[in-house]
């Protein structure tokens, strides 16, 4: 006999109201609990008004810019004596901004339609169940049956490169910038830093990427890297590989970057990207009992506990994964958990991610690196978009798809996709792998001729194995 679980008497509160934060207080308002959220800038935290959702905005609108670049080998002529499109970034930026706050405020209409209690203001812990909340109108406490903790992080910042709005930027102030900057300097080659310098490429900037590593985008499948590389390369930005950044000086009238071999690079604005620091400091997480690690990054389980009872925890703070897809499922399984609810752990091979560069690079599960350093034994293929029909027609000259099956079984285990809307693209392999679909199961799927998905389902009927 099943018993029927009672979440009505269940109060939970929550601090931060990023995509771990509100993903959470809609399941547990779903399940009939009392939810309140505390959110110190708007409903969606830095997703959605600094970060992911206007930097994607941007993204979107250089992409524009960089297909428009590609018009005349399709045959079309927009006119205009050949002269190229130009952006209007204030506008630009106006538009992204604009749109951010407009999602944070559904969000928040979202959240008061099912019963959840916003409250705007500064929240600290002042035990495992209670939260202190500064707001306009003062100071009030929230007593809860149970805490999640989802305050996300903020740009790391550099002693020797301290942004100041005008000149040298984290990317959360990039979106002061009223015009295209004439040569724009970014400090890092990881994701923020491979996104912000394509998008700004795409944009007509002359854009110089400055990476510690051999290579961009150093923790990605290094297929995909090179490709990025090369095509950074070919639109004419600098890629200074083995460069480390010293110091950045504004100069009042540009920038001044130094390295530590003592090269120097000069522009007119510099974008520092050089990682994210957990929002976990003096909120209260001590008292709590809530144990950090060596990087100020919340300690969670697999069902997103902390170390404090009835404490969970989601999002950037725990460091488990930087996205906010995953902030949402850490979110939700820890209500799950907490509420009796169905659940199962949160499996880091199943997260498919993106990175918003031109092209995209999407991956998901096991990656090549893992095969060769032998944690995994596969079978890998990879297929240059430039054989499928589809990219042709569009003009698609980089990019594959690569799929990873696991020897002998032939079980979906990983897989690559760089190309346009990579992003959309991944997900059939998502489902692969998540699924544990066989490689036949893929390539035995109709897919529409032509498409660029085509190129997935020929890349599984490479990695049939003749019984």
């Amino acid at each position: 006999m099943t018993t029927q679980l009672d979440f009505t008497a269940r109060k939970i509160a929550i601090l931060g109201g990023g995509p771990g934060g509100y993903e959470a207080a809609m399941v547990a308002a779903s399940l009939g609990a009392d939810v309140t959220i505390v959110e110190r800038d708007g409903m969606g935290g830095s997703a959605v008004l600094t970060d992911v959702v206007p930097s994607k905005t941007l993204i979107a609108t250089a992409d524009v810019m960089t297909r428009f670049s590609s018009a005349s080998s399709l045959g079309v002529d927009f006119g205009d004596n050949g002269q190229p499109a130009v952006a209007d970034l204030k506008m630009v930026n106006n538009r992204l901004l604009a749109l951010a706050k407009e999602q944070s405020n559904d969000i928040r209409r979202t959240l008061e339609r099912v019963g959840v209690k916003v409250k705007i203001g500064e929240g600290r812990l002042l035990d495992h169940k209670t939260i202190e909340v500064v707001t306009q109108n003062g100071t009030e406490t929230i007593e809860a049956e149970a805490l999640l903790i989802s305050v996300g992080a903020r740009p790391r910042e550099l002693e020797t490169s301290m942004p100041d709005g005008e000149r040298i930027f984290t990317w959360k102030q990039v979106y002061n910038l009223t015009e295209i900057p004439e040569h724009l300097i970014v400090i890092g080659s990881g994701v923020t830093g491979a996104e912000f310098a394509s998008a700004y490429n795409g944009l007509g900037t002359k854009v110089t990427l400055i990476s510690s590593r051999d290579r961009v985008l150093p923790g990605e499948d290094a297929d995909a890297a090179v490709v990025l590389e090369d095509v950074f390369q070919a639109r004419g930005m600098t890629v200074l590989n083995r460069s480390r950044a010293e110091s950045v000086k504004n100069t009042g009238d540009g920038v001044l970057v130094t390295l530590e071999d003592g090269r120097t690079v000069e522009g007119s604005h510099c974008l520092v990207a050089v990682g994210a620091i957990p929002n976990t400091a003096d909120i209260g997480l001590e008292e709590a009992g809530v144990a950090l690690d060596e990087r100020g990054q919340i300690r969670v389980d697999g069902v997103s506990r902390t170390t404090a009872p009835s404490v969970y925890a989601a999002g950037d703070c725990t460091g488990v994964f930087n996205l906010a897809s995953v902030a949402a499922m850490q979110g939700r399984i820890a209500i799950a958990h907490l509420m009796g609810d169905g659940v199962k752990p949160l499996k880091l091979k199943n997260v498919a991610s993106n990175i918003f560069t031109s092209p995209e690079i999407a991956s998901v599960g096991v990656t090549e690196q893992d095969i060769a350093d032998g944690r995994y034994q596969g079978d890998v293929i990879k297929l240059s978009l430039h054989t499928n029909a589809r990219a042709k027609m569009m003009e698609i000259k980089e990019g594959f798809v690569k799929i990873i099956s696991r020897k002998g079984s032939g079980t979906v285990i990983g897989g690559v996709v760089v190309g346009p809307r990579a992003s959309e693209l991944i997900f059939p392999i998502a489902i692969a792998v998540t699924q544990k679909l066989h490689v036949d199961d893929l390539a035995n799927t109709f897919t529409v001729y032509p498409s660029l998905t085509g190129s997935i389902s020929e890349a599984a009927r490479r990695l049939h194995v003749h019984m």
